[in-house]
Protein backbone atom coordinates (compact mmCIF):
# COMPACT_ATOMS: atom_id res chain seq x y z
CA UNK A 1 0.00 0.00 0.00
CA UNK A 2 1.44 3.36 -0.93
CA UNK A 3 2.02 5.71 2.17
CA UNK A 4 2.70 9.40 1.69
CA UNK A 5 6.16 11.07 2.54
CA UNK A 6 6.71 14.85 3.28
CA UNK A 7 9.09 16.88 4.69
CA UNK A 8 7.07 20.30 6.15
CA UNK A 9 9.81 22.13 8.20
CA UNK A 10 8.17 25.46 10.42
CA UNK A 11 9.06 27.42 12.73
CA UNK A 12 6.20 28.72 15.05
CA UNK A 13 6.59 32.27 17.02
CA UNK A 14 4.33 33.41 19.78
CA UNK A 15 4.51 35.59 22.68
CA UNK A 16 2.71 35.87 25.92
CA UNK A 17 -0.34 38.09 26.44
CA UNK A 18 0.72 41.96 26.84
CA UNK A 19 4.24 40.81 26.35
CA UNK A 20 4.86 39.80 29.98
CA UNK A 21 7.29 37.87 31.23
CA UNK A 22 5.76 34.77 32.97
CA UNK A 23 7.69 31.86 31.68
CA UNK A 24 10.19 32.05 34.64
CA UNK A 25 13.55 30.29 33.33
CA UNK A 26 13.75 27.89 36.15
CA UNK A 27 9.96 26.25 34.38
CA UNK A 28 11.11 26.87 30.09
CA UNK A 29 12.73 23.50 30.41
CA UNK A 30 9.61 21.71 31.34
CA UNK A 31 6.86 24.04 29.76
CA UNK A 32 9.30 22.83 26.65
CA UNK A 33 8.55 19.06 27.65
CA UNK A 34 5.26 19.73 27.96
CA UNK A 35 4.55 21.13 24.55
CA UNK A 36 7.03 18.51 22.94
CA UNK A 37 4.10 16.25 24.30
CA UNK A 38 1.14 18.04 22.62
CA UNK A 39 3.55 18.30 18.87
CA UNK A 40 3.96 14.47 19.35
CA UNK A 41 0.00 13.88 19.95
CA UNK A 42 -0.82 15.81 17.03
CA UNK A 43 1.94 13.43 14.84
CA UNK A 44 4.31 16.10 14.21
CA UNK A 45 8.19 16.13 15.36
CA UNK A 46 10.05 18.36 17.39
CA UNK A 47 13.05 19.65 16.05
CA UNK A 48 13.56 22.72 18.29
CA UNK A 49 11.83 24.36 20.89
CA UNK A 50 12.87 27.20 23.36
CA UNK A 51 11.77 30.46 24.69
CA UNK A 52 12.55 33.71 26.24
CA UNK A 53 10.10 34.75 29.61
CA UNK A 54 7.93 36.70 27.14
CA UNK A 55 7.53 34.75 24.01
CA UNK A 56 8.30 31.18 22.42
CA UNK A 57 9.91 29.73 19.10
CA UNK A 58 8.92 25.88 17.89
CA UNK A 59 10.83 24.10 15.31
CA UNK A 60 8.42 21.42 14.27
CA UNK A 61 8.45 18.63 11.36
CA UNK A 62 4.57 19.01 10.68
CA UNK A 63 2.30 16.17 9.69
CA UNK A 64 0.96 16.50 6.53
CA UNK A 65 -2.71 16.26 8.00
CA UNK A 66 -2.42 18.70 10.35
CA UNK A 67 -3.59 22.61 10.27
CA UNK A 68 -1.07 24.91 11.61
CA UNK A 69 -3.91 26.88 12.59
CA UNK A 70 -5.19 23.93 14.64
CA UNK A 71 -1.66 22.90 16.09
CA UNK A 72 -1.22 26.49 17.53
CA UNK A 73 -4.57 26.30 18.77
CA UNK A 74 -3.87 23.55 20.67
CA UNK A 75 -0.49 24.53 21.82
CA UNK A 76 -2.09 27.49 23.06
CA UNK A 77 -5.27 26.17 24.60
CA UNK A 78 -3.41 23.53 26.37
CA UNK A 79 -0.56 25.26 28.30
CA UNK A 80 -2.74 28.10 29.13
CA UNK A 81 -4.32 25.16 31.33
CA UNK A 82 -1.47 23.92 32.40
CA UNK A 83 0.63 26.81 33.26
CA UNK A 84 -2.44 27.92 35.00
CA UNK A 85 -2.62 24.61 36.97
CA UNK A 86 0.79 24.68 37.96
CA UNK A 87 -0.05 28.32 39.50
CA UNK A 88 3.56 29.66 38.29
CA UNK A 89 2.09 32.94 38.07
CA UNK A 90 0.03 35.40 39.80
CA UNK A 91 -3.74 35.92 38.47
CA UNK A 92 -4.01 33.77 34.88
CA UNK A 93 -1.77 33.13 32.21
CA UNK A 94 -3.05 33.44 29.07
CA UNK A 95 -1.21 33.64 25.17
CA UNK A 96 -1.23 36.55 22.99
CA UNK A 97 -4.02 35.88 19.88
CA UNK A 98 -1.73 35.30 16.47
CA UNK A 99 1.46 33.58 15.76
CA UNK A 100 4.59 33.64 13.12
CA UNK A 101 4.78 30.22 11.08
CA UNK A 102 7.74 29.85 9.14
CA UNK A 103 8.80 27.68 6.46
CA UNK A 104 12.09 26.06 6.19
CA UNK A 105 14.08 23.83 4.01
CA UNK A 106 15.95 20.74 4.87
CA UNK A 107 19.45 22.61 4.21
CA UNK A 108 18.18 25.44 6.55
CA UNK A 109 17.35 22.78 9.48
CA UNK A 110 20.69 23.09 11.55
CA UNK A 111 20.88 26.96 11.32
CA UNK A 112 17.59 27.17 12.33
CA UNK A 113 17.12 24.69 15.19
CA UNK A 114 20.87 26.77 16.61
CA UNK A 115 18.71 29.91 16.26
CA UNK A 116 16.05 28.47 17.93
CA UNK A 117 18.45 26.84 20.99
CA UNK A 118 20.30 29.91 21.22
CA UNK A 119 17.71 32.79 22.18
CA UNK A 120 19.58 33.90 25.05
CA UNK A 121 22.49 34.94 22.88
CA UNK A 122 20.01 36.57 20.48
CA UNK A 123 17.72 38.45 22.75
CA UNK A 124 21.01 39.74 24.41
CA UNK A 125 21.48 41.41 21.21
CA UNK A 126 18.31 41.93 19.59
CA UNK A 127 14.10 42.45 21.24
CA UNK A 128 11.61 40.18 20.43
CA UNK A 129 9.90 42.66 18.38
CA UNK A 130 13.07 43.65 16.40
CA UNK A 131 13.34 39.69 15.95
CA UNK A 132 9.43 39.15 14.85
CA UNK A 133 9.40 42.17 12.70
CA UNK A 134 12.73 41.28 11.06
CA UNK A 135 11.11 37.76 10.46
CA UNK A 136 7.92 38.87 8.74
CA UNK A 137 10.30 41.33 6.17
CA UNK A 138 13.31 38.11 5.75
CA UNK A 139 9.94 36.15 4.71
CA UNK A 140 8.30 38.98 2.58
CA UNK A 141 5.05 38.87 4.77
CA UNK A 142 2.49 41.90 4.74
CA UNK A 143 1.52 43.01 7.87
CA UNK A 144 0.86 46.48 9.50
CA UNK A 145 3.24 47.03 12.57
CA UNK A 146 0.17 48.35 14.51
CA UNK A 147 -1.32 44.68 13.96
CA UNK A 148 1.39 42.76 15.35
CA UNK A 149 1.30 41.35 18.72
CA UNK A 150 0.51 43.96 21.58
CA UNK A 151 3.75 45.53 22.42
CA UNK A 152 4.45 46.71 25.69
Amino acid sequence: MPDTYTQIIIQLVFAVEGRQSLIAPANQEEVNKYITGIVKNKRSRMLAVNGMPDHLHILIGLHPSQAISELVRDIKADTNEWINKKRWVRGRFSWQGGYGAFSYSRSQLDRVVRYVMNQREHHAKQTFKGEYLSLLRKFDIAFKEEYVFQWV
